[in-house]
């Protein structure tokens, strides 16, 4: 019996001991009525941040939506003058004077 206890390593087995004392006390105050309080406060103040951050990403997909539009727009005025000035510029040469040769 005394081999045994000589066997016995206090340190690893107090360390042991103590772990599952702090376990036990621990499940004890995280399941207590104001661990709870401390959750739900946690959980709305979460909560209350995603409705801001959605607020601020649906003002800023509006904006691009604007700014996309915008750019559309820019893009078609810009190829009809194109169009508008390649069609003048053909008017043009059909209204030049060819050379005659002198033979």
């Amino acid at each position: 019996m005394m081999d045994m206890l000589e066997k016995l390593n206090v340190k690893k087995t107090g360390i042991f001991a103590a772990g599952v004392l702090f376990g036990t006390a621990g499940i004890k105050v995280l399941s207590s009525k104001d661990a709870k309080k401390v959750y739900v406060s946690c959980t709305a103040a979460v909560l209350r941040a995603k409705e801001c951050i959605m607020r601020t990403v649906s003002i800023v997909q509006e904006n691009a939506e604007d700014i996309y539009a915008e750019a559309l727009e820019i893009n078609e005025k810009r190829a009809a003058e194109e169009t508008e000035f390649e069609d003048e510029s053909e008017a043009a040469d059909d209204f030049k004077e060819t050379p005659v040769s002198q033979s």
